[in-house]
């Protein structure tokens, strides 16, 4: 080894950042590098970057000079700058940021270990380092996308969709259940593209189905579903397979037709509202999760109200919203930024009151019931846990009270509801699971 210094590694952006992340860790451990959390008290940190958005961007730039600042008054030695915005913009940071020690793009793994002094272990790629609690761990299916959406950088940073074979992606839920990781939250740019490139069909439902029978794993969920193909057979599971949940995230963006065809989203109004019914209807107690962009540069007042009169009649469980940020090499930046900045937050805030309101009506409904929850954790005077229509970090959570209770975090109870408020739920635990 070159070096004995302690590492620290800052992620910035999603979770397949997160997942990154966390292959790189391992790997700093495999070859005996000491890894800390707090940057100020390492000889080396290595910035896990994010380019998605303009706010993403500068978030990243930020905590560059940040690490940059430490190493100018000798409190830190050497910094490393990786990830999305790094594989973006890399001769550019170059030149701006010429005090950074070395840059490297995403999943460039050896080329960072190398920077360290190591040496990559390729047959334990597929072991991580979770940063997450272990009971709940994040699987990327695939990398990269083939969409041709108008506003989206991701092509640009991570390249064409590639699936990950699937008997490694096995071996990684086994290496995850091993570790006491009982959900699996299924990640990509587009899962439901899994497959299409190294066996010649989508075979998602497949993959499901396969990791459900990993011993250990309890719950399934799936994130970023691509609207325009949704595979029928992956219905089926979601519905049929105790081990999924039923749930979705299902990124929509957009619901008017002219809107749409700008972001080549490849679907139509009518086709996402036959896709959300028929989910409706084939697992009637199904939680939708979507997310939409506002101030898209053809957004007319007529395309916002369609929106929210959309939000109104799905009533989705959960939304999230974001401005639109006009991204060079994208296919809209050629469209400009016209709408201004104010308008879309007030978009953004009129689309997010609406689901408030939804969202209290449908934590209502649950009151007296009882749902099965993982507990992640302790938070001021409760324990904090998920349902099954809960991801991690994005949703709502259902808070006990600590009362004293021996409630173990990663286990399983049931959990009868007796208040909510606009996002959470309140319960106290009438039963133990595991």
């Amino acid at each position: 080894m070159k070096s004995k210094d302690k590492v620290s590694v800052i992620t910035l952006g999603c979770s397949k950042n997160t997942v990154d992340s966390e292959r790189l860790m391992n790997q700093i451990r495999l070859n005996n590098i000491d890894l800390i959390e707090n940057p100020n008290k390492a000889g080396t940190v290595i910035i896990n970057t994010c380019g998605f958005i303009e706010a993403a961007k500068e978030e990243s730039v930020n905590t560059i000079l940040n690490a940059v600042a430490l190493k100018q008054s000798g409190k830190i030695k050497k910094v490393i700058v990786a990830g999305c915005l790094s594989e973006r913009y890399m001769e550019a940071l170059q030149k701006e940021i010429p005090e950074v020690d070395a840059f490297f793009g995403t999943e460039k793994y050896e080329g960072i270990i190398n920077e360290l002094g190591g040496i990559l272990k390729y047959e334990l790629l597929g072991e991580r380092f979770l940063t997450t609690p272990s009971h709940s761990a994040y699987l990327k299916i695939s990398e990269g996308c083939d969409h041709p959406c108008s506003f989206c950088a991701i092509p640009l940073m991570r390249g064409a969709h590639k699936s990950k074979p699937l008997e490694e992606l096995i071996r990684e839920a086994e290496f995850l259940a091993a570790n006491n990781t009982k959900e699996l939250i299924l990640i990509a740019q587009d899962t439901t593209d899994y497959g299409k490139d190294i066996y010649g069909k989508r075979i998602l439902a497949d993959l499901i189905n396969k990791l459900s029978l990993v011993n250990g794993i309890e719950w399934i969920r799936l994130m970023y579903a691509y609207p325009s193909h949704f595979p029928d057979d992956v219905i089926d599971t979601i519905q049929n397979n105790p081990k999924v949940c039923k749930y979705i995230d299902l990124p929509l963006q957009h619901i008017s037709d002219d809107v749409l065809r700008s972001m080549r989203r490849g679907v139509t109004g009518k086709r996402t509202r036959e896709l959300i019914y028929s989910l409706r209807e084939r697992i009637p107690e199904l939680a939708i999760r979507t997310t939409f962009i506002t101030g898209y540069p053809n957004e007319k007042e007529k395309d916002f109200n369609e929106l929210c009169g959309f939000v109104k009649e799905i009533k989705f469980d959960r939304i999230g919203t974001f401005t639109f940020s006009a991204e060079e090499n994208t296919a809209s930046y050629i469209l400009g930024d016209p709408v201004p900045d104010e308008l879309k937050q007030e978009r953004k805030q009129m689309l997010m009151e609406i689901q408030r309101e939804i969202s209290m009506e449908k934590n209502k409904y649950f009151v007296g019931k009882k749902l099965k929850t993982i507990i992640d954790g302790v938070e001021g005077d409760f324990y904090v846990g998920r349902s099954y229509r809960d991801a991690p970090e994005v949703d709502g959570e259902i808070l006990i009270p600590l009362n004293g209770s021996g409630i173990l975090e990663g286990n399983f109870y049931d959990v009868q509801i007796y208040d909510y408020d606009e996002y959470d739920l309140f319960g106290k635990t009438i039963e133990t699971r595991r």
